[in-house]
């Protein structure tokens, strides 16, 4: 059993660790893309820069058309070209909020204010305070180019639409793989959970059906010992045992489906549900009830219930090895009724407040690890109610807490 939790936790790793790899690959791959295309566009207005910077000192030598073809050709990247004083003189390929018909080209100085103030709200969103010659050293969107001797413009341009939406193709991908992940890792926890509820349920039926047979024949050779003059006191303890049996047969028999409850009273129900227990475990076991004044009204299955106070108990007798303390105290919070049950054992580590409850996890060698995990079931799924470790010390005890929906009666 330690051997499957062990596995089941290894394999949960594995598969997270798998996701998590093939995430940032992806990632990678996708980076180095987006700086690829980023590094052509630069190059791109690089020779659309070099162009203008020739046409501004054409010759009669100077193939002039090639020229125009090379600047005519930057259909996408945004592009404005400023002199040294940040006037903007020319722009290209920017959505204005006032539209330009498709094919019409309206030089700066003859746009609507409202599209002129837009440009020049990009360029100064790009350059700030600094000078044109400053920004050079630190931002590769600018160029220089010197139309005269002694005469410079500024080519400053933005991302293309294409390559913006590339950058953002690798997080909306990476979105989109994280919810995948989740969505099969919960499908496949959620149908191992159903899996093991349906190996459990099939287990306590068939435990159930087969401890059937047995205890009516115990029930027959009782009645048979009695009516042979049997001592009383044998036949006694034999028929006490036997329905012990048979109601550990109908709690086996409830799980899986949902159990009747009924009005209880929670101190009169501990009680009862341990006075079993009292008589079969050590004489160094000290069992003592701390009952709050006024006795609380529960919805509950006394079997059931009870199955958990018994399970507590005993593992707080192993977790004491058979000496010490067991307190049990009840009280009333604000919507509940809490129970809790403390022994003087060897107590649990922090890490493990959650682990001991999975099934298989166990301490004892011969254990199985089901005890907690079938008082969680009990108690969460069949009374709607809460139970969690609310204190441990390793070496001086452990303390579970258990809340019922309060019932105001």
């Amino acid at each position: 059993m330690k051997f499957s939790v062990i596995s089941d936790q290894y394999g949960k790793t594995i598969f997270l660790v798998c996701s998590t790899i093939s995430v940032i690959i992806f990632l990678i791959i996708s980076t180095n893309l987006v700086k690829q295309l980023s590094i052509q566009e630069r190059e791109r207005m690089n020779i659309w820069a070099s162009a203008t910077e020739k046409m501004a000192q054409v010759d009669g030598n100077a193939d002039f058309e090639f020229l125009l073809n090379i600047i005519a050709q930057n259909n996408s990247i945004p592009v404005m070209v400023t002199d040294a004083d940040k006037n903007i003189l020319e722009y290209r390929n920017y959505e204005l909020p006032d539209r330009v018909a498709d094919g019409e080209h309206v030089v700066f100085s003859d746009l609507t204010e409202r599209n002129r103030k837009f440009l020049e709200k990009r360029l100064e969103k790009a350059v700030g305070n600094r000078s044109l010659d400053n920004i050079l050293k630190d931002n590769s969107h600018f160029i220089k180019v010197e139309v005269y001797p002694g005469v410079n413009q500024y080519i400053y341009y933005e991302d293309s639409i294409l390559l913006r939406r590339l950058s953002l193709y690798p997080y909306v991908v990476l979105a989109v793989m994280i919810v995948l992940v989740l969505i099969i890792y919960t499908a496949v926890v959620y149908t191992k959970k159903a899996e093991q509820n349906r190996v459990w349920v099939g287990l306590s039926k068939e435990t159930a059906h087969q401890l059937g047979t047995p205890i009516s024949s115990l029930m027959a050779w009782s009645q048979y010992l009695e009516a042979s003059g049997t001592d009383p006191d044998v036949t006694t303890e034999i028929d006490k045992d036997v329905k012990r049996l048979s109601k550990i047969a109908e709690r086996f028999s409830k799980i899986g489906s949902r159990p009747n409850l009924e009005l209880e009273y929670i101190n009169q129900t501990i009680e009862s549900s341990l006075e079993y227990m009292r008589g079969r475990i050590s004489g160094k076991v000290s069992l003592n009830f701390h009952f709050g004044e006024d006795d609380h009204g529960v919805m509950i299955s006394s079997s059931l219930f009870e199955w958990v106070m018994e399970n507590l108990t005993k593992n707080a007798v192993d977790a004491m090895a058979g000496v010490g303390e067991i307190h049990i105290t009840t009280g009333k919070g604000k919507d509940c009724v809490w129970i809790e049950v403390q022994d003087t054992g060897k107590g649990i580590p922090r890490k493990n407040f959650s682990k001991v409850f999975d099934p298989g996890y166990t301490t004892k060698e011969r254990g199985w690890g089901l005890g907690l995990t079938l008082v969680k079931r009990i108690i969460e799924e069949y009374h709607d109610g809460k139970i969690f470790v609310k204190e441990s010390e390793v070496g001086k005890g452990t303390t579970f807490r258990i809340e019922l929906p309060l019932v105001n009666a």
